[in-house]
């Protein structure tokens, strides 16, 4: 800076005002420092102007896996919000290992991000308390974290599960099976109270074992219609029921089961029939959360918010037929 006043015949305060944009400043004198920034190559230090005021215009980004399609979508949510307020992002994978979350979450407030946006790995966050304290603000998506006063951006996957189950009741199913990886995540908790809720609600009875079907067994189970908690879970029974149905088919008989997946994906729409789904919009859930993360790095005050933002039933197909017995 000192270069660019003896370029342009100014005081040091004078090129420091024109590049803050701070007023006080004639346009000529203006005109005359932008030339001399212009022959100089001059570039302010962003990191030191940032560090003066206290932030380092940076947040972080944990998840499990970075490359999964929808963290991937959340974060392209996140990162649209954070260019157009002038913050970069760091991400970092946890391969959904607790230690390796805190690992990284402590790394990056080593480095002095203004805030954190993590899916949670586990239930216990009371390491980054002391981060938190100090000024790091975090916000949560997909899951709550294990630490009190923190807020949280979900899915109202609940509902989505009702309104999932439901749609199979109103097609005539009764015997209706839920299926997942686990029944211990906090998703599937909450998917498998929204099934069980619907159920009760018609009056129709949930068998445990409806609960805990492997997709290749469920042409031997006596569901007729099946609510799949992922779109993981969703292709393993497809797949299933595909070779199944051949195997059916090459001795001279036909059962069809109904299907609805949590989450929507690519070609779902394409394969016939189509699949029906509850969708979610992950890439929203990043820019909601990644306002609400950038407002409380502001200063933004008051309680912990949860954030449950709606999902749609997507009727294509695999869903919209009665029960075959």
């Amino acid at each position: 800076m000192k270069d660019v006043a003896s370029r342009a015949g100014v005081a040091l305060k004078t090129v420091s005002r024109v590049v803050n944009g701070e007023p006080g400043v004639t346009p000529e004198t203006t005109k005359r420092v932008l030339g001399a920034i212009a022959d100089l190559g001059f570039r302010r230090n962003e990191s030191a102007r940032l560090l003066r005021k206290g932030r380092t215009a940076t947040l972080g980004f944990i998840t499990d896996n970075c490359a999964d399609p929808e963290n991937a979508a959340v974060y392209r949510g996140m990162e649209e919000v954070a260019r157009d307020h002038g913050f970069l992002v760091f991400a970092g994978s946890t391969d959904g290992d607790p230690g390796r979350e805190e690992g990284l979450a402590l790394t990056l407030c080593a480095r002095r991000v203004d805030g954190l946006m993590m899916a949670p790995a586990s239930g216990d966050h009371e390491y980054l308390a002391p981060e938190i304290e100090a000024g790091v603000s975090a916000v949560f998506i997909m899951r709550p974290a294990g630490l009190a006063g923190t807020d949280v951006v979900l899915a109202d996957e609940r509902g989505g599960a009702k309104a999932a189950v439901a749609h199979l009741i109103a097609q005539g199913h009764r015997r209706i099976g839920y299926l997942d990886a686990s029944l211990a995540g906090y998703r599937s908790r909450q998917l498998l109270g929204g099934y069980t809720e619907a159920m009760a609600a018609a009056g129709l009875p949930v068998d445990a074992a409806w609960t805990t079907l492997a997709p290749q067994r469920l042409l031997e189970s006596p569901v007729t219609a099946v609510f799949c908690g992922s779109r993981e879970h969703t292709a393993r029974v497809l797949r299933a029921l595909a070779a199944a149905r051949h195997a059916l088919t090459a001795r001279g008989r036909t059962r069809r089961i109904a299907v609805v997946g949590f989450g929507d994906f690519e070609l779902a729409d394409l394969v016939s029939p189509g699949i029906t789904v509850v969708s979610y919009d992950p890439a929203g859930i990043g820019r909601t959360a990644g306002e609400l993360l950038l407002r409380r790095v502001e200063g933004e005050q008051g309680p912990a918010r949860r954030v449950e933002l709606p999902v749609v039933l997507i009727p294509r197909g695999s869903a919209e037929f009665p029960p075959d017995d």
